[in-house]
């Protein structure tokens, strides 16, 4: 037990059955329970714990577990409605590696994961203190411990020494590990997931006996939409509502119920929730708002006392349209139309727009949680339900803010490669913004951090409710395309123009025809067609005409989807031909998306119903048609590239990087910027590429730096620096191009005097080479985590803001797409002719950076600009680093909120 450990908080998570567990620090007075639960073990537990059977052991663990803090000795507990029921532990003896654990789980609850979560939460205390590997002695027939261990994902060795097995156990962050604390938290998560969702008895608290209250609209809901399980109304004066019993209290219902829904006033949650826990209930949905923070803290301890998940406040409810529950617990105006769907929104009205637009469109809803505050289920929670749930094939999402996004981004990217994954990127504007983090629970982010998370995870992200239902009717309806190479179809000129020209905005390319396929459908369509790229079919198209043209386009392999734009024509009404059937009737020909325009058509976006249960999505802008055509072809090419891996690095020196931050928050407890000397040190440590330079605090030194520096052409560069300084140039603190010892002397005085009380000293460079200007640098964000930059650099890069974002740490895909971003990477591939630049040193670059803010999260914020570029090499010019006082958060520990 170390000296900070009293004062690391404790959390709440889940076990492989879904029941929650609080997971804490031991403390002195928890003796006689850590004592007592040694005690009732069996003594073939207690023999396989301590080699022996002797229960004089119970007496002397908790002694240990309970004594006196001291360096390299940490004990964790977990407890459940006030009993400890598991302990672990690890002794490092205070001289770090490796540390030595042991587990205990009471007898009656062993094959819940109680050991295994212990195990998850010292791992990561253990990292945080520099520990890099365990060791544990267990007797060979203890089978379940030795399950444990080589279960955790984590690189296990064991040695057999007689009747005992010693096991070492490397404590590496890998891929491996996290995916197996994912696989674990997914199966815990959806198992505590089940009571809310999957209810087999709800009660509505607070259903009122006139019209008009939201309880009874629930009450309403859930009865008419014939819900399987049973169903019960609390209100004491009350014998039935809507014909559903009433009860005095959740205490005196005949059965316990799953689900409780609280629509009491603010005031009285608290009391209903402690009531709904003392009951035994599994999971509370809170439609109640305008709770302060007090009710607010009330309302969780009691969720986390009694182990219920909660929804809410301030939601409009959820449902289920499984047939065999049919659940609605909303007071949307409708029951949802049963599908494939699922949806999750924190904000009640674009839950109802949702779950309308689905409904009419056919495609339905599997479930579907209106989250509101998100004090505890969140979009993370809901993506892994629907991951398991049997039903859901789309997810639709609006999340005005993130609890875990590191976590929820490495859901996203699994869930994503199952089923696609949309969702309306609220908040873009500082106004949004502003206004999203007034109802929720968690900070709102910037547009660039949140747009760095979905298209790394492969996210669909849009910008309105309408564009979301839009690529939602393509992706449900239609096979992805194989590309961006779309061929335009119209029956008049003019549609066809406006088609094009979304196409061209979105992104998506219209390939000229080849000369085969131009003979194909000129052979098919009447006199005066066009057969380019769009295909003027004219208005004196045939019904037969068009699907034999669309079908030829089909067989091409120059294109990747076909837009058909139509319009109402006197021609094709009186010859009875109807256009849009020649698209809808022989869908099972065709392997490619197809989608129609419809100018004259009153809906946003239709589903047409064609041949073999498929649909055609019928837009009435081109705009719209291209816009989810674009979304199509990014998804497609996100599925279409293997996952991407962190790339292993040379020469990085992670201890020495952790030394040097701790001496330097020693020396400045308050944090700040580093000084160029210390910017050299810490760079070093992660091998990034620093131009030759020196610090010179005197005149003389400064002329003497120069001398050793000069390159072919004699020419140095002097910075000033002070602390604080951030932008040398706006202050003028920079003197260029210096020839010879006067000009540097001169140079010297001149900041001297200009900056005297301030200047510290000088650094001098000799004169880079020409090559391209590029900036890199890294934020921390305390929720997301580092979020890596990149663009044009120089003195303009904040004008021209020419920048690209990726969430660290980056992948070899993520450094790939972070370089070819911004509007200046023709710049590094060659434009004009010109040589490109060294690409592999760029990407290392990045690399390192991001392996530098991944390992230092008291790294605030850093800036490299300019970063020279070359077909010879790649250098930071420029280096500032900022570092703050902040512990280290791991973002993938299982907990919950």
């Amino acid at each position: 037990m170390t000296d900070d450990t009293l004062s690391r908080p404790t959390v709440h998570a889940l076990l492989a059955d879904g029941t929650t567990v609080c997971i804490r620090p031991v403390r002195r007075d928890d003796h006689d329970q850590v004592q007592g639960l040694y005690e009732e073990m069996s003594p073939e537990n207690l023999r396989l714990r301590f080699f022996a059977a002797s229960r004089r052991s119970a007496g002397l663990a908790a002694d240990r577990a309970c004594a006196e803090p001291r360096p390299g000795y940490r004990v964790l507990l977990a407890e459940t409605g006030g009993r400890v029921i598991g302990l672990a532990e690890y002794d490092s003896g205070g001289t770090g590696d490796p540390a030595e654990i042991s587990i205990a789980v009471a007898d009656r609850l062993h094959h819940r994961g109680v050991g295994t979560l212990l195990v998850e939460h010292l791992v990561s205390a253990a990292r945080a203190e520099g520990i890099t590997s365990f060791t544990a002695d267990a007797l060979s027939e203890n089978h379940e411990v030795l399950k444990l261990f080589a279960d955790l994902g984590l690189r296990t060795t064991r040695r057999f020494e007689g009747p005992e097995v010693r096991c070492a156990i490397a404590l590496d962050q890998s891929d491996t590990y996290l995916t197996a604390v994912e696989e674990r938290g997914r199966a815990a998560d959806v198992a505590s997931l089940e009571p809310l969702l999957r209810p087999r008895t709800v009660a509505v608290v607070g259903a009122g006996r006139k019209p008009g209250s939201v309880g009874r609209a629930i009450l309403h809901h859930l009865h008419s939409g014939g819900y399987a399980g049973r169903l019960f109304a609390v209100n004491p004066r009350a014998s039935s509502i809507l014909g559903v019993p009433c009860h005095s209290s959740v205490g005196a219902l005949p059965k316990t119920p799953d689900l409780a829904v609280l629509a009491v006033p603010a005031t009285a949650i608290p009391a209903a929730a402690e009531d709904c826990g003392k009951a035994g209930v599994r999971a509370l949905l809170v439609v109640t708002a305008g709770l302060d923070a007090d009710q607010v803290r009330a309302l969780l301890a009691a969720c986390r006392a009694y182990g219920m998940r909660l929804v809410g406040p301030n939601c409009l409810g959820i449902s289920n349209t499984d047939p065999e529950l049919r659940l609605d617990a909303t007071f949307a105006a409708g029951h949802p139309r049963p599908g494939t769907a699922g949806v999750a929104v924190q904000s009640g009205g674009v839950g109802i727009a949702l779950l309308d637009g689905l409904s009419r469109l056919g495609i339905g809803v599997s479930s579907f949680a209106s989250l509101g505050d998100k004090y505890d289920v969140s979009g993370n929670d809901m993506l892994q339900w629907w991951e398991s749930d049997g039903r859901t094939d789309l997810a639709l999402l609006h999340l005005e803010s993130f609890g875990s996004p590191r976590a929820f981004s490495r859901t996203a990217r699994r869930v994503t490669r199952r089923m696609p994954v949309l969702t309306v990127d609220a908040g873009r504007t500082d106004e949004g913004r502003r206004a999203a983090a007034s109802h929720t629970a968690a900070a709102a982010t910037r547009t660039m951090t949140r747009q760095a998370l979905f298209t790394q995870a492969g996210i669909t992200a849009t910008r309105s409710i309408g564009e979301l239902l839009e690529a939602a009717a393509l992706l449900h309806a239609q096979p992805l395309p194989g590309g961006p190479r779309v061929a335009i179809v119209t029956n008049a000129g003019g549609a066809g123009v406006l088609a094009a020209d979304a196409c061209a905005e979105n992104g998506l390319e219209l390939p000229a025809p080849g000369t085969e396929l131009i003979d194909a459908l000129l052979d098919v369509l009447p006199s005066g067609a066009a057969a380019g790229n769009p295909v003027d079919a004219t208005a004196a198209v045939t019904e037969e005409q068009l699907t034999d043209c669309v079908d030829r386009i089909m067989g091409y392999g120059g294109v990747d989807a076909v837009l058909v734009a139509l319009v109402p024509t006197a021609v094709a009404a009186a010859t009875g031909d109807d256009l849009v059937r020649a698209l809808t009737s022989a869908p099972g020909r065709r392997t490619k998306p197809i989608v129609a325009v419809r100018l004259e058509q009153a809906l946003p976006v239709e589903l047409l119903p064609a041949a073999e249960d498929t649909a055609i999505p019928a837009y009435a802008e081109p705009q719209a048609a291209a816009r989810a055509l674009a979304h199509a072809a990014r998804r497609a090419a996100w599925l279409a590239r293997p996952v991407g891996t962190v790339p292993g690095l040379d020469g990085v020196e992670t201890n020495r990087a952790h030394a040097f931050v701790e001496a330097y928050l020693d020396r400045h407890p308050d944090g700040g910027w580093l000084d160029p000397r210390e910017c050299a040190e810490l760079l070093g440590c992660y091998g990034i590429p620093q131009l030759a330079w020196a610090w010179a605090d005197t005149e003389n030194d400064a002329v003497l730096a120069a001398e050793r520096l000069r390159g072919a052409d004699g020419r140095v560069v002097m910075k000033g620096h002070w602390p604080g300084l951030v932008h040398k140039t706006a202050e003028h603190a920079v003197h260029l191009d210096l020839r010879g010892d006067s000009q540097v002397r001169a140079a010297f005085r001149d900041l001297e005097t200009r900056f005297a009380g301030l200047l510290e000293g000088v650094v001098i460079q000799p004169l880079a080479d020409r090559g391209t200007e590029l900036f890199a640098g890294v934020v921390q964000d305390q929720v997301f985590g580092p979020l890596l930059l990149f663009g044009l650099g120089g003195t303009a890069t904040e004008v021209l803001a020419d920048h690209a974002a990726r969430l660290a740490p980056l992948t070899d895909h993520d450094v790939h797409d972070l370089i070819t971003a911004p509007r200046c990477a023709p710049l590094l591939f060659g434009a004009h002719g010109a040589r490109p630049v060294d690409l592999q040193g760029l990407e290392q670059l990045l690399l390192r950076l991001s392996r530098m803010a991944s390992d230092l999260p008291q790294l605030a914020e850093a800036d490299f600009n300019p970063v020279l570029a070359t077909p010879g090499g790649v250098t930071v010019l420029d280096a500032r680093v900022r570092l703050l006082p902040r512990r280290p958060q791991d973002p993938y520990l299982r907990r919950l909120r």
